[in-house]
């Protein structure tokens, strides 16, 4: 199973759930938390306000209009002790005019610099009466926090005389109370992510196994195994996603198989066609010999008025075999029964023979060093070779470059030649087989499969063949070989003799398949036969 990523499917499941969770547990955990805190210090607050609204009338209403200090102090005293616990601080005035103070905590209890100012001016402020407000003084209260710990303070004035009131009560049970509840509801919070992360991890395992078996299936079906299948269960939507891949995978198994009956046949109706067209042509060959030497012997054994026939006989014989040699070898490289005979080749001899032997050494430059070796099947390399210099000579002109160097453990040959080059649009189509660069000119000299030999030979060597236009005019083609291609190919005496029977195949005799090489290359016949194997692409 590999290793989860922030981009897969499964993770990103787990993080929208566990993001949901997180939101709706936050959410509903802050609600519960302002409520209750709401409710506890509502609560707590109204229970000692009342409790301290009521002391102020029962005992500080019995005090005189201008109570001693003692008095006040004792009457501080009395009211502290009330159910709600909280510490009293009465200010009032003596008979002789003097503001005292009484504390129910003594000298380091509850003292007025304790009491917002903002507090005490409104405790003090009188409030015009009318039909609203009954009362000219009202109790007030606030929330403060000292040192990190919440109080209540609030204050009120006696109607018609007497001491002013202040009470200070603490909120600390209270803040401990909500700050356990606030743990609380964050437990219950991480309690509720962790729950939605394992329900969000068996979701995704549950809509995902379905997706990878989907997901595998699909890749095997690349592969080629075309019999793939998924099991199916269920009626949900992914069950009819899987019927959908095996309606699709048996189509397509279907179709495969019909395209492949249909090429075998069409692989063996040209295997067949050429093998049948060997018998007459050998035949007919033999005769348009002869009528060819009767056409150059001086006797002159052949009607002048029937000599045109004559010579389109011999030329059209000659390409009719040269197409049926081509098909035969086309068709090895498709069934894949194409096999290398390796040897050592000098290279530079190896072209030089390849021209020679076409009548080309006035029109091709060779610019190979000496000693250059590499181990390849020189028959191959031969029709390498003679498409390549034969179809620039034929579409570029001479003189035709022909360069061989080292790279690495590569060996780079390039024919290059000083025509027009090769039109854009048909670069990508040169080796294509039977491929016309003209549609106007579909009959040309060549069969339209030289180039695509050379290419396949190239393949069959682990190496490859190019073609681009010169920055200077001309088309070039680079062919790309390996220095040894021992590693494509048996060594063993069975695997060679099963590839020297590819060599001439069925009867072709001392000819190159896909050059046309003539025996007769001294009357520079040779030459226009290797262009036989050209197609027309340019």
């Amino acid at each position: 199973m590999s290793r989860l990523r922030f981009t897969s499917l499964r993770l990103r499941l787990v993080v929208v759930f566990a993001l949901v969770a997180l939101t709706a547990a936050v959410s509903a955990s802050g609600i519960a938390y302002w409520l209750n805190r709401e409710a506890v210090l509502t609560r707590t607050q109204d229970a000692v306000l009342r409790d301290f609204q009521q002391e102020m009338q029962n005992r500080a209403g019995a005090l005189p209009v201008h109570p001693s200090q003692d008095q006040l102090q004792h009457t501080a005293g009395q009211m502290a002790g009330s159910s709600q616990r909280f510490s009293v601080l009465l200010v009032g005035q003596d008979p002789t005019g003097r503001t005292v103070y009484g504390n129910s905590g003594g000298l380091s209890g509850f003292a007025l610099e304790d009491v917002p100012g903002s507090l005490r001016a409104a405790v003090d402020k009188r409030q015009p009466l009318s039909a609203a407000n009954k009362s000219p003084y009202h109790l007030y209260w606030q929330r403060v926090t000292e040192h990190g710990t919440p109080y209540l303070v609030a204050g009120t004035r006696l109607v018609g005389g007497g001491p002013t009131g202040y009470m200070l009560k603490s909120l600390e049970p209270e803040a401990k109370d909500l700050n356990s509840l606030a743990w609380s509801l964050g437990i219950a919070t991480g309690l509720a992510l962790i729950g939605a992360a394992l329900l969000a991890q068996a979701a995704a395992t549950t809509v995902l196994k379905p997706v990878h078996r989907l997901g595998v299936a699909a890749r095997r079906l690349g592969e080629g195994r075309l019999d793939t299948r998924l099991r199916v269960s269920g009626t949900d939507e992914l069950a009819d996603l899987s019927r959908t891949f095996n309606n699709a995978a048996e189509a397509l198994e279907k179709r495969v198989a019909d395209m492949a009956a249909r090429d075998d046949a069409s692989r063996r109706f040209v295997a067949d066609m050429s093998h049948e067209l060997r018998t007459p042509l050998t035949a007919i060959t033999a005769v348009t010999e002869v009528l060819e030497e009767e056409l150059d012997s001086e006797s002159g054994g052949i009607d002048p008025m029937i000599e045109p026939a004559v010579r389109l006989v011999v030329s059209e014989t000659r390409r009719l075999n040269d197409l049926v040699e081509n098909l035969m070898e086309v068709t090895r490289f498709d069934a894949g029964t194409a096999r290398l005979v390796l040897d050592d080749v000098d290279l530079a001899d190896q072209i030089t023979a390849c021209i020679d032997a076409r009548a080309w050494l006035d029109a091709v430059e060779l610019d190979a060093e000496r000693g250059l070796h590499a181990r390849l099947d020189p028959r191959r390399l031969d029709v390498i070779l003679a498409n390549l210099i034969g179809n620039a000579l034929k579409h570029g002109g001479s003189p035709v470059r022909v360069s061989v160097r080292e790279a690495d453990d590569e060996i780079v040959i390039e024919v290059r030649d000083h025509g027009p080059g090769i039109p854009e649009d048909v670069l990508p189509h040169v080796f294509d087989r039977f491929y016309k660069a003209s549609a106007s000119r579909p009959r040309s000299e060549g069969s339209g499969l030289g180039l695509s030999i050379a290419l396949n030979n190239a393949h069959i060597h682990g190496g490859d063949i190019t073609a681009a236009n010169s920055p200077g005019g001309g088309a070039v083609f680079t062919l790309r070989l390996p220095r040894d291609a021992s590693a494509l190919t048996e060594q063993d005496e069975g695997a060679g003799g099963s590839t020297g029977g590819d060599g001439d195949g069925d009867g072709t005799g001392g000819r190159d398949e896909g050059t046309g090489r003539d025996k007769d290359t001294g009357r520079g016949k040779g030459t226009r036969r290797g262009k036989d194997t050209k197609g027309g692409a340019r």
